[in-house]
C-alpha cells in the first residue's frame, strides 16, 4: 500500500509534502499558542495542520519502510536517515497531541464583533504550560525535520554530483 504511486516510490513525493507541511504546522501552531489575538483567525487551521503533520508523518515513515523493503541494497545507506525519520514520527505524535490540546485550552477572542464565541481562559498557569509544550515541541519538529532530510538527501546524493 505503501510502496508505489503509479510508477514512482511513494516515499519520494510524500517526502517533499512532509517537507512543507511539518514546518508550516509547526510555525502555524507555535504563532497561535504566542499570539492570542490571532487566535479566533488560527484555531481551526492550527488543528488541522496538527492533524495533518501526523498523517504526513506516518504516511512518510511507513512508505520509506516500504521503499526499503523493495530495494534492500539501500538499507545500509539509509540507515541514519531511517534513524532520524523515526525520531521524527515521535516527534510529530507529540505535537499532534500538543496542538490538540492547545486547540481547546488556549483561550482567544472571538472574530464576531459581538464577541459571541471567544473562548475564556480556564487557567493562566495551564495556558503557560501548554504554550511552553509548544515551543519546545514545535522547535523539535522543524528540527527533525531538517535533519532527516538532510540526512535522506545525503543518503542519495553523495557521489551523485559532479565536482565543483
Amino acid at each position: 500500500m505503501f510502496e508505489r504511486f503509479g510508477d514512482l516510490p511513494l516515499h519520494v513525493l510524500v517526502i517533499h509534502l512532509a517537507v512543507v507541511v511539518l514546518p508550516v504546522s509547526a510555525l502555524t501552531v507555535l504563532v497561535f499558542a504566542l499570539v492570542p489575538r490571532w487566535r479566533w483567525f488560527l484555531r481551526w487551521p492550527a488543528l488541522v495542520l496538527g492533524v495533518g503533520a501526523l498523517v504526513c508523518a506516518y504516511v512518510a515513515k511507513e512508505s520509506g519502510e516500504a521503499f526499503v523493503a523493495a530495494v534492500p541494497t539501500l538499507q545500509k545507506a539509509v540507515e541514519l536517515h531511517e534513524t532520524r525519520g523515526n525520531l521524527l514520527f515521535w516527534y510529530v505524535l507529540i505535537f499532534t497531541i500538543v496542538a490538540i490540546a492547545s486547540f481547546f485550552l488556549l483561550s482567544g477572542p472571538s472574530a464576531l464583533a459581538s464577541g459571541k464565541g471567544a473562548k475564556a481562559t480556564k487557567s493562566r498557569p495551564l495556558e503557560i504550560v501548554v504554550q511552553a509544550a509548544v515551543v519546545v515541541i514545535a522547535v523539535l519538529v522543524i528540527w527533525q525535520t531538517i535533519r532527516t532530510g538532510d540526512a535522506g538527501a545525503k543518503a542519495v546524493w553523495t557521489g551523485q554530483l559532479p565536482p565543483k
